[in-house]
C-alpha cells in the first residue's frame, strides 16, 4: 500500500498521469470516495496519458460506462453509483465489459465489491486538509507491481 498527498488537483491529476503510464491491457483499476474527491479527474488524466484526448473523458454517472479509444487499446470508465442491486449490475454486462483487452476504470466499486475481479488496483482517495490523500491497495502481485513503479 502506497499513500500520496496531493495538494490540490494539479497534483492529483499528475498522480493520475503517472498512473496511466505504468497501466497495461488488462488492468482494472477500483476508485472510491466521497463525491467531489476527484476520482474522474484521475481517471482523466490516467486515460490522457494514455492517449486518449481529454476532452472526451467525461463522469459515465448517467451512462454507468464511457468507452474511450487510446493509442494502443480501450479504456472502459464504470461508474455504479447509481445501481441498486446486483441485477442491475448484471443488466449492464459488468462481468462481459471487464476485459483483458481494455483497461477498466470502477469508480464507487465498493458498493458492489463480491462482483470485482480477484486482482485489481485499490486506489482510495480522501479529503486531506485543503487537498486529497490518495492511497494505492495492491489486491495481487501484479497490481503491488504497478504500486512500486507510481
Amino acid at each position: 500500500m502506497k499513500t500520496f498527498v496531493c495538494k490540490d488537483l494539479t497534483a492529483t491529476e499528475e498522480m493520475g498521469r503517472k498512473l496511466g503510464q505504468v497501466l497495461a491491457t488488462g488492468d482494472v483499476v477500483c476508485l472510491t470516495g466521497d463525491l467531489g474527491m476527484g476520482k474522474t479527474a484521475l481517471v482523466k488524466a490516467a486515460s490522457t496519458a494514455l492517449g486518449v484526448a481529454a476532452k472526451d473523458v467525461t463522469s459515465p454517472t448517467f451512462s454507468l460506462l464511457n468507452i474511450y479509444k487510446g493509442k494502443q487499446f480501450k479504456i472502459k470508465h464504470f461508474d455504479l453509483y447509481r445501481l441498486n442491486s446486483e441485477e442491475e449490475l448484471e443488466d449492464i454486462g459488468f462481468d462481459e465489459e471487464l476485459s483483458d483487452e481494455c483497461i477498466s476504470f470502477i469508480e464507487w466499486s465498493e458498493l458492489f465489491s463480491q462482483a470485482l475481479p480477484e486482482e485489481y488496483l485499490q486506489v482510495t482517495i480522501k479529503q486531506e486538509g485543503e487537498g486529497r490523500s490518495i492511497t494505492l491497495t495492491p489486491y495481487g502481485k501484479h497490481y503491488a507491481e504497478i504500486c512500486e513503479k507510481v
